[in-house]
C-alpha cells in the first residue's frame, strides 16, 4: 500500500510539474479557477503541502515559500525536497492534517493526491496549459471522493457542487470539486 502511495504521488508531483515548467512566464498573474487565486498561488499552495510533508517526514522544520520567491524555482525546491523525502520516508510517521494529526500514508493517499491532481487542472487552464488529466487516476480519486462528500463541502475544502449532464469523467471529477469546466 505504502509503495503504491508513493508511486501515485511522485506521478502526480511530475505532471504539476510539467505544467509549472511549461507555464509562460508572464502567466503566473493570471486567475486561477480557485476563486481569488491566481496562477502563482496554485502552485504556493501545492508547493507549501509539499514542503511541510516533506520536511515532516525528514523530521525538520516546515517551510514555505516566499510571497516575493521566485516561483519556478520556489516550486523546483518543494518538489525536490519532497520527491527527495517519499521514497525512504516512514509513512506511518504522524502530521498535522484537516481534520487533526494523522499517518502520511492517509494524508497523502487521501488528500494530498487529490489536491495535487485538481490543482494541476487549475495551473493548466490558468497558464493556458494541457488541462488533460490522467483517466485511472481521476477514476480513481473520484471514488474515493464520493463517500466524503459533506465533508469536502465545509469551508476551506472545495466549492458548491457544479451540476453537469453527459459529462466525461475528468469533467464530474472536476465539477464535483467546484469547478466550472
Amino acid at each position: 500500500m505504502s509503495q503504491e502511495i508513493v508511486n501515485r504521488i511522485t506521478s502526480l508531483v511530475q505532471a504539476f510539474d510539467s505544467r509549472v515548467q511549461a507555464a509562460p512566464a508572464d502567466a503566473w498573474g493570471n486567475a486561477s479557477p480557485c476563486e481569488g487565486w491566481t496562477a502563482r498561488d496554485v502552485v504556493v499552495h501545492v508547493g507549501d503541502n509539499l514542503l511541510r510533508l516533506g520536511c515532516g517526514l525528514a523530521g525538520q522544520q516546515p517551510r514555505s515559500i516566499g510571497a516575493d520567491a521566485e516561483i519556478v524555482a520556489a516550486w523546483n525546491d518543494a518538489r525536490d525536497t519532497f520527491l527527495g523525502t517519499i521514497p525512504t520516508a516512514d509513512l506511518s510517521t504522524a502530521l498535522p492534517g484537516p481534520m487533526g494529526p494523522m499517518p502520511a500514508v492517509d494524508m497523502i493517499g487521501r488528500f494530498i493526491s487529490t489536491d495535487v491532481l485538481v490543482h494541476t487542472w487549475d495551473l493548466a487552464r490558468a497558464v493556458g496549459g494541457d488541462e488533460t488529466l490522467d483517466a485511472a487516476t481521476v477514476a480513481a480519486a473520484y471514488s474515493g471522493l464520493k463517500p466524503m462528500d459533506a465533508m469536502i463541502r465545509r469551508p476551506g475544502f472545495f466549492g458548491a457542487r457544479v451540476d453537469v449532464a453527459d459529462a466525461d469523467p475528468q469533467t464530474e471529477f472536476l465539477s464535483v470539486l467546484g469547478r466550472t469546466v
